[in-house]
């Protein structure tokens, strides 16, 4: 594994892995500027969870939120969708048992697929559709998943373009030792 080696920046610890995740999720939110009506918040945090310190690590945790967002979403849709055929307006304390078994579905669902790492996300997700999307707004919770793959996706191109070997060559002094 590879040991970290932050740029030697006035802020102590700031790494090669801290630009690129602070470039992926204002690249995010320069692309959303250009899409009316859409918020970028998600699609950043999608950028922001994505980023690893490599490709691998990136793969795995941009993975890990965009396949726990799915299942959270498809999931979290479901339960909104069951809530709003009991109760069109809604009913907050049927949310209470919702929340509840959808937990339970992801976790075991995150378990059964080998990817234990969703679950949190998936979670968040989750909660996110069932105590924040308004009544009769299957579409907002649609675009909480889409959003987010569209910042792990962000947050990958990033990693694949800016690989630590290719920012050394270019921009060696960022790298250089600092003597006591």
């Amino acid at each position: 594994m590879n040991q970290h080696k932050p740029v030697h920046a006035p802020i102590p610890g700031l790494g090669l892995r801290s630009l690129k995740t602070a470039l992926a999720a204002m690249l995010v939110a320069f692309f959303y500027a250009f899409i009316p009506d859409h918020n970028p918040t998600f699609a950043c945090i999608g950028a922001i969870f994505g980023m690893g310190a490599d490709m691998e690590e990136s793969r795995r945790s941009g993975g890990n939120r965009f396949f726990g967002t799915i299942i959270g979403g498809v999931i979290g849709l479901a339960l909104y969708w069951l809530e709003h055929l009991l109760f069109p307006e809604g009913n907050y304390w049927l949310r209470l048992p919702l929340v509840f078994a959808g937990s339970i579905i992801l976790v075991a669902t995150c378990v059964i697929c080998h990817w234990p790492g969703g679950v949190q996300p998936g979670g968040v997700v989750l909660c996110i559709i069932l105590f924040n999307t308004p009544a009769h707004s299957t579409e907002y919770a649609f675009w909480r998943m889409i959003d987010t793959g569209v910042g792990v996706l962000l947050a990958l191109l990033v990693n694949y373009l800016l690989p630590r070997s290719r920012v050394e060559r270019c921009f060696p002094w960022l790298f250089r030792e600092k003597k006591p």
